[in-house]
């Protein structure tokens, strides 16, 4: 099976440097930037929900919030 995948990468990768440097620019792009586009859009997604917890996380803790507006002084 690799050897197939193998054969079929190496006479793609010829056709293509055998192109016109204009049509090999377009070709590339046309794959390249829909990857990136899904590659910034999952970690925006992913940086979304990070900060999505820590903000979870953080109002689970009132009891730290309140010695931090008190300057650390319980019962203040």
């Amino acid at each position: 099976m690799f050897d197939g995948v193998a054969r079929w990468w190496d006479g793609f990768e010829l056709w293509l440097a055998q192109q016109w440097f204009p049509l090999q620019f377009v070709l590339v792009a046309a794959v390249l930037l829909p990857i990136c586009a899904v590659a910034t859009w999952l970690l925006h997604r992913g940086v979304d929900f990070a900060m999505a917890l820590a903000g979870r996380l953080r109002r689970a803790r009132p009891d730290e919030q309140a010695e931090r507006s008190t300057g650390g002084r319980p019962g203040s």
